[in-house]
């Protein structure tokens, strides 16, 4: 009998681990936007602007909400929409590769893993200042030399984004 519940016990602990919501499988891919692709906040096709994007992914929804700009999703994730347990992947363009007219297909990288100048002389997507994402220190810190701007963390540049979206 004891033997039983225990075993009984040990299969309930498995069912239930692989019913925890920290078990979802994978992480979603990014995708690419296309002309179907309409950003959160201007409701505007991506591909009708230049520079960096964004995309996330809530939990029970298929399809990223898109932002024409990584500022966008700054903005979006300051305010009380992104719930962290809805969260389940940001993802930025990796500007250290393709252009600024066009990012690289598949240059997508982990919001919070990224690299960002901000300050610089380019501008997002509605001609306002930009956080500027790079996968590698480096590449951030030469996109820096070459339009200004200061390379910060995902946290840093969060804040600053914040502080300039406030005016401050």
């Amino acid at each position: 009998m004891k033997r039983m519940l225990l075993a009984g016990a040990a299969a309930l602990m498995l069912t239930l681990a692989a019913c925890s919501p920290e078990k979802d499988a994978t992480l979603p891919i990014p995708l690419e936007p296309d002309s179907a692709s309409i950003a959160y906040f201007c409701h505007m096709a991506l591909t009708e602007h230049d520079g960096p994007k964004g995309q996330l992914f809530l939990r029970g929804q298929k399809a990223p909400v898109w932002f024409a700009s990584p500022g966008e999703v700054f903005m979006f994730l300051s305010t009380e929409l992104a719930q962290p347990r809805d969260l389940l992947a940001v993802y930025v363009n990796d500007m250290g590769q393709g252009s600024w007219e066009k990012p690289a297909a598949g240059a997508w990288i982990a919001a919070d893993k990224a690299y960002y100048v901000v300050g610089s002389s380019k501008t997002g997507a509605m001609g306002d200042k930009e956080a500027v994402p790079f996968a590698d220190k480096e590449a951030a810190g030469k996109f820096a030399t070459a339009f200004g701007g200061e390379v910060l963390s995902f946290e840093d540049a969060k804040q600053a984004m914040s502080a300039e979206a406030a005016g401050s």
